[in-house]
């Protein structure tokens, strides 16, 4: 589901989840969690918590989970992860209501720690804490996109009606084999394949009664009251409301049709940016004899400098790292992470520009679109 400001409401959640998850139960030692439930170090605790866990996701960064893509704006599972544990050393008071519901568990059992099931009690704590963090946090970027007041709560409903759509919509695909249930939906016997399968193109398609009936409909074909007739309190501005349901789902449907179309745009320019670069590249190597070693280590560094001089060290490497890759035998040994013997990465990239990664990000596409402009100047 896409929203606008939103980055973690798409597929690469349950990944994001997993690892941070992952990394974080091998930086809560036993030591630091009794420091975390004791409110004298709580928020010392915090600070050694989120710098154990900042390493272990970069350390994560270039493996197969954490360089997996996130969601469809370019972010992936390890840089969504650490700019949720930025967010969270900034709202501690997330954390201290984790730590708080630890100390309950350690009250109850003082040898917590050493049960089998303590790990999966405290990942599915830790789950709970990013899963709320989450939801804030999209919540107040949709705000500052939209200008308009959108509670964590609201983002949860969101995405309930889109989970209720993909549900709709994989019934509607199969109607033969769940006929009684869309009748139900529906709201009439069916004989033949009902229109609105052809109908239901998007979730923007998709009815507020249709919604409704499903809700209804999973008492009796599921496992349990829907989310519209359950007492949760998360769903109770939308009880008996079609019209607010039906100008969600317009919402989410419209963003992704936009969204769409400006991805398609995006990856245009994107292509015809690095065209330009491989295009310069082979000029370049036209008018000048074959470079040796060192000769390709000046070009890469002076060339770029002279188009746009005014862009930061960071900003320049960012745009190699985007356009060429992270290795490249004609970069200059002191761009290259001794470690890694690569570009370093956008994260580390953003903290030499002293912005936040988001931010370091929309200035390396910025200048991008410079670049692509003075392609197209000649």
């Amino acid at each position: 589901m896409r929203l606008p400001g939103t980055r973690y409401q798409e597929h690469g959640w349950e990944q994001v989840r997993k690892l941070l998850g992952e990394c974080s139960l091998d930086v809560l030692t036993p030591p630091l969690l009794a420091r975390a439930c004791d409110a004298a170090s709580s928020h010392d605790a915090l600070s050694e918590y989120v710098d154990g866990l900042t390493a272990a996701l970069h350390a994560h960064a270039r493996r197969a989970r954490g360089a997996a893509g996130a969601n469809s704006y370019g972010d992936s599972v390890a840089e969504l992860a650490l700019v949720l544990v930025c967010e969270l050393l900034a709202r501690p008071g997330d954390w201290f209501a984790f730590t708080a519901a630890l100390a309950a568990e350690y009250a109850r059992d003082a040898a917590f720690w050493t049960r089998a099931d303590a790990a999966g009690l405290l990942r599915k704590k830790l789950n709970d804490l990013y899963a709320v963090l989450r939801d804030k946090v999209d919540s107040d970027n949709y705000q500052v996109a939209c200008g308009r007041p959108c509670s964590p709560n609201r983002i949860y409903a969101y995405r309930m009606l889109d989970m209720a759509y993909a549900q709709i919509a994989r019934l509607f695909d199969n109607w033969e084999a769940n006929r009684a249930q869309v009748g139900a939906i529906l709201g009439r016997e069916l004989s033949a394949t009902p229109i609105e399968v052809r109908q239901l193109t998007g979730i923007g398609a998709c009815r507020a009664e249709w919604i409704e009936r499903w809700s209804e409909t999973l008492e009796r074909f599921g496992d349990g009251p829907g989310p519209l007739h359950t007492r949760s309190k998360r769903f109770e501005s939308l009880k008996g409301h079609p019209e607010k349901i039906q100008a969600m789902l317009a919402e989410i449907g419209e963003y992704e049709t936009l969204s769409a179309t400006s991805d398609a745009g995006w990856m245009q320019d994107e292509e015809d940016a690095a065209a330009w670069l491989d295009d310069l590249d082979r000029v370049l190597g036209e008018v000048s004899a074959p470079p040796g070693y060192e000769e390709a280590e000046d070009e890469a560094r002076d060339w770029l400098a002279r188009i746009v001089p005014d862009l930061s060290e960071p900003l320049r490497l960012a745009i190699y790292l985007k356009v060429v890759g992270p290795v490249d035998e004609s970069y200059p040994p002191d761009w290259l992470d001794p470690a890694s013997g690569e570009l370093p990465t956008m994260q580390e990239l953003a903290a030499r520009e002293g912005v936040s990664l988001p931010t370091f990000r929309k200035r390396r596409d910025q200048a991008l679109e410079r670049l692509r402009a003075v392609g197209e100047q000649g």
